[in-house]
């Protein structure tokens, strides 16, 4: 079957025919590729078109698709163990390697999911503080979880929509929405409401209202905060983990937070997340404490050897880094020359490995409301010319672009070669 046809027909069984809203390409003026396969730095769809991908699974194909030793370890695996809802070495094996490998986590907890990871995080700060409210950012995306659909950033920013229908008043009475980079707005909820805070949830580096790192004052502020006022800081490095250092944003900033909460990456291309932290945290958690938390299919073994396979390479091979830095700049660069030449209104934020393309008549992009300014119907266009020349980047101008390690310095030559040739 051909994309069309096979998109067409997914309708009559999947709510706009897919299973993530932002697949349906519902803002840009073209049905989806549908994608059948995938190597190294490039994916092909069923009408047999090839593509340089800069999507990757929106972030977890850091090696590129199909890794001969994450494949591997996979097949391996497969032909032992497929699910036991049981202990396994793997595991354990899995944690051990975080937590010997990564600052800042002493213990955790494998789970499903960003999302999940998320959810249950707050969960447990919520049962460490006896606490019931949580700080949020505008413009962060913290998974689909009710207590996170205000300004959520990501799909809801794509949709165009506020938040979510089905979530109930009660769900989002407790979580509190401050303004990414503006300390000022946190410590005015501190004020009103810091008996009361359990945590702060941030992002970093925002992926999900285009790329926007946090500053660096910015988010050291936020840790003297939660310091000054009882309150867990939530560093959620779902999207930054392993990718914009092997260590996270966290290692980039030097900051402590109390939990981290990571997915992507971690599984390897399969479906994963944890959360993690200090071990006086985690040791609230059932079995050992009040907070109950579980899931059958929680450190699954083909997702275990994968995700071991994908860190132990990412450790181990330093140099990953530093071509994916070397890159990175290059298309940065790229893209600046070419937009001032051609007197685009265009600003680029970058952090290693993710990069974003803000079509905005602003200087910068620092948080959210700079965000929602940017010119979305040349993004379309902007979105239609690039696929059309080999070049498969997301959808939305509210999502990230992603580099992998198989990318090499010809894929970005085509990048700005097919953005060189753009015209609004």
């Amino acid at each position: 079957m051909r994309n069309d046809d096979i998109f067409n027909e997914s309708k009559l069984y999947m709510p706009g025919g897919v299973n993530s809203p932002v697949r349906a390409f519902k803002d840009v003026p073209m049905n989806p590729p549908v994608i059948k396969s995938g190597s190294g730095a490039y994916i092909y769809d069923e009408d047999g078109n090839k593509y340089i991908d800069f999507v990757c699974s929106w972030g977890p194909m850091i090696l590129g698709h199909c890794d001969e030793d994450v494949v591997k370890a996979i097949k391996d695996t497969s032909e032992r163990a497929i699910s036991f809802g049981a202990t396994t070495e793997l595991e354990l094996q899995l944690a051990k390697y975080i937590c010997t490998t990564v600052d800042n986590v002493e213990m955790l907890r494998m789970v499903n999911s960003g999302t999940e990871a998320t959810m249950s995080a707050v969960k447990l700060a919520r049962g460490y503080t006896g606490r019931n409210r949580i700080i949020k950012f505008a413009g962060c995306y913290h998974g689909h979880f009710d207590d996170f659909l205000v300004e959520a950033g990501s799909g809801v920013m794509t949709e165009g929509i506020p938040g979510s229908a089905g979530v109930p008043e009660d769900s989002i009475k407790n979580t509190l929405v401050a303004q990414y980079n503006d300390i000022s707005s946190v410590e005015d909820i501190f004020k009103q409401q810091g008996s009361d805070v359990a945590a702060v949830i941030v992002e970093p580096v925002a992926g999900n209202m285009g790329v926007i790192p946090g500053d660096e004052n910015f988010l050291k502020s936020l840790r003297a905060l939660c310091d000054e006022n009882g309150a867990l800081l939530i560093f959620d490095e779902v999207m930054s983990g392993f990718r914009v250092a092997y260590k996270g944003a966290q290692s980039i900033y030097k900051i402590k937070p109390d939990l981290t909460t990571m997915a992507k990456i971690i599984g390897g291309g399969l479906p994963c997340g944890a959360y993690g932290g200090r071990k006086d945290i985690m040791e609230k958690l059932s079995p050992l404490g009040p907070v109950y938390q579980a899931g059958t299919m929680s450190g699954n073994p083909l997702v275990m050897a994968a995700g071991i396979t994908t860190l132990r390479k990412l450790h181990d091979h330093p140099e990953y880094y530093v071509h994916l830095e070397k890159l990175g700049k290059k298309l940065e660069d790229g893209v600046r020359n070419i937009a001032e030449q051609k007197k685009l209104p265009v600003v680029i934020n970058r952090c290693g490995a993710m990069f974003a393309l803000f079509f905005t008549e602003d200087s910068k992009v620092k948080n959210y409301s700079d965000a929602k300014k940017c010119d979305t119907g040349i993004f379309a266009k902007y979105f239609t010319h690039m696929i059309k020349k080999g070049i498969y980047v997301a959808p939305s101008q509210f999502e990230a672009v992603f580099l992998n390690v198989k990318h090499t310095e010809e894929d970005v030559d085509r990048f700005l070669q097919a953005f060189n040739s753009f015209e609004i």
